[in-house]
């Protein structure tokens, strides 16, 4: 899989349904693995208090990859 296909699949939080956002880029180690996915987080999730638009969902948080979403378990 490339991080093309992985960059078209909305990602869903698990725990309450909601959409988090899109792919825009990906964390890998110095050892060359894939630790997370950087996520540009969607406008209904961005709050005023946080000046953060992204968040980091780590490869453990990841439950399902299917074919048009990618399911997370987050506490945001």
């Amino acid at each position: 899989m490339r991080l093309s296909d992985l960059q078209n699949k909305d990602i869903v939080n698990i725990t309450d349904g909601r959409k988090i956002g899109n792919i825009i880029d990906i964390n890998i180690s110095v050892q060359g693995h894939m630790e997370g996915l950087i996520v540009e987080k969607s406008k209904f999730l961005v709050s005023m208090f946080s000046n953060k638009d992204e968040i980091e969902v780590k490869w453990n948080q990841i439950e399902k990859i299917g074919e048009d979403v990618i399911l997370v378990r987050l506490t945001l």
